[in-house]
């Protein structure tokens, strides 16, 4: 592996830990001011169902938890599965995060319980997961089928939280995130079928 090969893979590595270091400071920091200056008070922006002023939380809710250990919770999720997305193109991530927070978020706030509210990063990570377990199927070349299998093993029992379970946890954050995440693999593998 020559200089230039090992520089292009270390900077890689450097954006990638930007990136994702950049999002979890933000879901800490936001967490803490919410904690400390506004008592809880910011979860208000998150997703509100039927509610027209509640869709300002497509774009907020994931970066908003509930308390400490619900930030805990997602944090190394989100960047063990952000990362993966990043791994065969940084591109990736941006695109899978945006289509995420649309099909998630408009699909919470469609099918969500009226009088509810949804927030955290869980959206975001089934999304991820919908996106890499999905890529091989789609993608078809080996990188993508070997990641959807690794995936799979690893955090492929997250895939039953897409089912109503206890009060409190957003299902429809979860379903609605993961197919978001189906549909960004499905247009990220057609963008590259025709480019080939």
């Amino acid at each position: 592996m020559n200089n230039n090969h090992k520089n292009e893979i270390s900077g890689e590595i450097k954006t990638h830990a930007t990136i994702l270091g950049g999002f979890v400071a933000v879901f800490w920091i936001l967490e803490l001011v919410d904690i400390f200056i506004f008592r809880g008070s910011l979860d208000r922006f998150g997703i509100r169902p039927h509610n027209l002023i509640g869709l300002r939380g497509i774009l907020f809710a994931p970066f908003l938890h509930g308390n400490i250990s619900h930030l805990i919770g997602n944090t190394i999720p989100f960047v063990v599965l952000g990362w993966f997305v990043m791994l065969q193109e940084t591109n990736d991530f941006w695109i899978v995060t945006i289509l995420t927070m649309i099909v998630g978020g408009l699909g919470v706030w469609l099918f969500g319980v009226p009088g509810s509210l949804h927030i955290g990063a869980s959206i975001l990570i089934f999304g991820y997961l919908g996106f890499l377990l999905l890529r091989g199927y789609f993608q078809r070349n080996f990188v993508s089928i070997f990641l959807s299998v690794v995936v799979g093993f690893l955090y492929g029992g997250l895939v039953l939280g897409v089912l109503p379970s206890r009060p409190g946890i957003s299902w429809q954050g979860h379903l609605f995130g993961f197919l978001g995440g189906v549909v960004a693999a499905k247009l990220i593998a057609n963008e590259k079928k025709h480019y080939s």
